[in-house]
């Protein structure tokens, strides 16, 4: 009787985890659709929608609020021997604090 017990509420929850994962990739689909759709039609969109309107990372807008297109960091690569002389430069040598 106890095993059947257990069968019944194992099985409960993989239906729950089931239930639980297919809203979770709907909601999914349903964001990614909602990024997706161009401009004009995401007013029309966003006006039957309950869904704040979503605002940029302030890291991706210049001074005058607009977005920036451009790379935000670019990187040279160095070698292993020159990375390793800049770090030895700056353990003999660090910088001067100026908290006090």
């Amino acid at each position: 009787m106890l095993h059947l017990l257990y069968i019944l509420a194992f099985t409960l929850l993989a239906f729950l985890a089931v239930g639980n994962l297919i809203r979770s990739l709907i909601s999914i689909s349903a964001d990614y659709n909602y990024n997706s759709l161009s401009s004009s039609s995401q007013a029309a969109y966003r006006s039957g929608s309950r869904r704040p309107k979503q605002v940029p990372h302030p890291e991706f807008l210049d001074a005058a609020g607009n977005v920036i297109d451009e790379p935000l960091l670019v990187m040279r690569s160095i070698g292993v021997e020159d990375a390793r002389q800049q770090l030895e430069s700056l353990y003999q040598n660090p910088p001067e604090s100026s908290s006090s």
